[in-house]
Protein backbone atom coordinates (compact mmCIF):
# COMPACT_ATOMS: atom_id res chain seq x y z
CA UNK A 1 0.00 0.00 0.00
CA UNK A 2 1.28 3.94 -0.56
CA UNK A 3 1.89 5.53 2.38
CA UNK A 4 0.09 8.54 1.79
CA UNK A 5 -2.90 6.15 1.29
CA UNK A 6 -2.05 4.66 4.52
CA UNK A 7 -1.62 7.96 6.09
CA UNK A 8 -5.51 9.37 5.03
CA UNK A 9 -7.20 6.08 5.36
CA UNK A 10 -6.23 6.02 9.07
CA UNK A 11 -6.91 9.74 9.30
CA UNK A 12 -10.54 8.87 7.96
CA UNK A 13 -10.89 6.35 10.44
CA UNK A 14 -9.81 8.87 13.75
CA UNK A 15 -12.28 11.40 11.98
CA UNK A 16 -15.22 8.99 11.78
CA UNK A 17 -14.35 7.09 15.30
CA UNK A 18 -14.45 10.84 16.51
CA UNK A 19 -17.70 11.74 15.24
CA UNK A 20 -19.31 8.95 16.35
CA UNK A 21 -18.11 8.65 19.76
CA UNK A 22 -18.71 12.75 19.96
CA UNK A 23 -22.09 12.20 18.65
CA UNK A 24 -23.15 9.74 21.11
CA UNK A 25 -21.67 11.48 24.42
CA UNK A 26 -23.94 14.65 22.94
CA UNK A 27 -26.53 12.55 23.41
CA UNK A 28 -26.32 11.34 27.10
CA UNK A 29 -25.21 14.80 27.74
CA UNK A 30 -28.73 16.23 26.69
CA UNK A 31 -30.64 13.56 27.46
CA UNK A 32 -29.86 11.62 30.26
CA UNK A 33 -29.39 13.08 33.81
CA UNK A 34 -26.36 11.92 35.65
CA UNK A 35 -26.39 8.52 37.09
CA UNK A 36 -29.61 8.00 35.40
CA UNK A 37 -30.10 4.46 34.80
CA UNK A 38 -32.51 3.33 31.42
CA UNK A 39 -32.07 -0.10 30.25
CA UNK A 40 -31.41 -0.76 26.92
CA UNK A 41 -32.28 -4.74 27.42
CA UNK A 42 -31.65 -7.26 29.82
CA UNK A 43 -27.85 -6.77 31.39
CA UNK A 44 -27.52 -3.37 29.72
CA UNK A 45 -28.59 -0.12 30.70
CA UNK A 46 -27.54 3.39 29.36
CA UNK A 47 -26.44 5.28 32.49
CA UNK A 48 -24.65 8.72 32.43
CA UNK A 49 -21.48 8.98 34.39
CA UNK A 50 -18.28 10.72 34.43
CA UNK A 51 -14.82 9.04 34.50
CA UNK A 52 -11.78 11.11 35.96
CA UNK A 53 -9.75 8.05 35.83
CA UNK A 54 -8.46 5.35 32.95
CA UNK A 55 -10.07 2.31 32.53
CA UNK A 56 -12.76 1.53 34.65
CA UNK A 57 -11.72 4.80 36.79
CA UNK A 58 -8.31 3.85 38.04
CA UNK A 59 -6.32 6.64 38.46
CA UNK A 60 -8.68 9.07 39.43
CA UNK A 61 -8.03 13.15 40.22
CA UNK A 62 -4.61 11.84 38.24
CA UNK A 63 -4.90 14.18 35.05
CA UNK A 64 -1.51 15.17 34.55
CA UNK A 65 -0.27 11.22 34.89
CA UNK A 66 -3.23 10.33 32.46
CA UNK A 67 -2.28 12.53 29.74
CA UNK A 68 1.55 11.75 30.08
CA UNK A 69 0.52 8.07 29.75
CA UNK A 70 -1.85 8.44 26.68
CA UNK A 71 0.21 11.23 24.60
CA UNK A 72 3.13 9.05 25.35
CA UNK A 73 1.56 5.24 24.04
CA UNK A 74 -0.09 7.41 21.08
CA UNK A 75 3.74 8.63 20.30
CA UNK A 76 4.32 4.79 20.48
CA UNK A 77 2.10 3.36 18.07
CA UNK A 78 2.33 6.73 15.87
CA UNK A 79 6.18 5.37 15.50
CA UNK A 80 5.02 1.76 15.01
CA UNK A 81 2.61 2.51 12.20
CA UNK A 82 5.16 5.05 10.33
CA UNK A 83 7.66 1.92 10.25
CA UNK A 84 5.35 -0.48 9.57
CA UNK A 85 2.46 1.93 7.28
CA UNK A 86 2.34 -0.29 3.91
CA UNK A 87 0.82 -3.55 6.26
CA UNK A 88 -2.68 -4.37 5.04
CA UNK A 89 -4.89 -2.61 6.94
CA UNK A 90 -2.68 -1.80 9.89
CA UNK A 91 -4.38 1.49 9.15
CA UNK A 92 -7.58 0.70 10.59
CA UNK A 93 -6.72 -0.67 14.20
CA UNK A 94 -4.43 2.57 14.82
CA UNK A 95 -7.14 4.73 13.34
CA UNK A 96 -9.56 2.85 15.49
CA UNK A 97 -7.12 3.60 18.69
CA UNK A 98 -5.91 7.24 17.76
CA UNK A 99 -10.08 8.02 17.29
CA UNK A 100 -10.71 6.76 20.96
CA UNK A 101 -7.78 8.38 22.41
CA UNK A 102 -8.75 11.43 20.76
CA UNK A 103 -12.54 11.47 21.91
CA UNK A 104 -11.59 10.72 25.34
CA UNK A 105 -9.10 13.24 25.72
CA UNK A 106 -11.46 15.83 23.99
CA UNK A 107 -13.92 14.76 27.17
CA UNK A 108 -10.80 15.32 29.33
CA UNK A 109 -10.16 18.92 28.05
CA UNK A 110 -13.97 20.28 28.05
CA UNK A 111 -15.34 18.72 30.93
CA UNK A 112 -12.11 17.51 33.18
CA UNK A 113 -13.35 13.81 32.57
CA UNK A 114 -14.68 11.24 30.06
CA UNK A 115 -18.68 10.52 29.88
CA UNK A 116 -19.17 7.21 29.95
CA UNK A 117 -22.79 5.48 29.67
CA UNK A 118 -22.75 1.71 27.98
CA UNK A 119 -23.23 0.07 31.10
CA UNK A 120 -23.40 -3.59 31.15
CA UNK A 121 -24.16 -5.42 34.71
CA UNK A 122 -20.77 -6.52 36.39
CA UNK A 123 -18.87 -4.09 34.60
CA UNK A 124 -17.88 -1.14 34.35
CA UNK A 125 -19.62 2.09 32.27
CA UNK A 126 -17.87 2.48 29.26
CA UNK A 127 -17.91 4.53 25.88
CA UNK A 128 -17.52 4.22 22.16
CA UNK A 129 -13.91 5.58 22.17
CA UNK A 130 -13.49 3.36 24.82
CA UNK A 131 -14.63 0.41 22.29
CA UNK A 132 -12.44 1.91 19.38
CA UNK A 133 -9.20 1.68 21.75
CA UNK A 134 -10.00 -1.58 22.69
CA UNK A 135 -10.93 -3.19 19.15
CA UNK A 136 -7.97 -1.03 17.74
CA UNK A 137 -5.38 -2.38 20.77
CA UNK A 138 -6.23 -6.23 19.64
CA UNK A 139 -6.15 -5.12 15.93
CA UNK A 140 -2.79 -4.08 15.96
CA UNK A 141 -1.53 -6.71 18.49
CA UNK A 142 -2.99 -9.20 15.66
CA UNK A 143 -1.78 -8.03 12.51
CA UNK A 144 1.93 -7.54 14.34
CA UNK A 145 1.24 -11.17 15.10
CA UNK A 146 0.51 -12.13 11.74
CA UNK A 147 3.05 -9.69 10.09
CA UNK A 148 4.69 -11.40 7.27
Amino acid sequence: MDRSRGWALALATVGVVVAIDQMTKAWVLSTVAPHERINVFLGIDITRVKNTGVAFGALSGSGAIVLVAVLAAMLGLLVYFAVHIRQPWLWLPVGMVFGGALGNLADRARIDGVTDFIDPVLWPAFNVADMAIVVGVLGVLYLAETRK
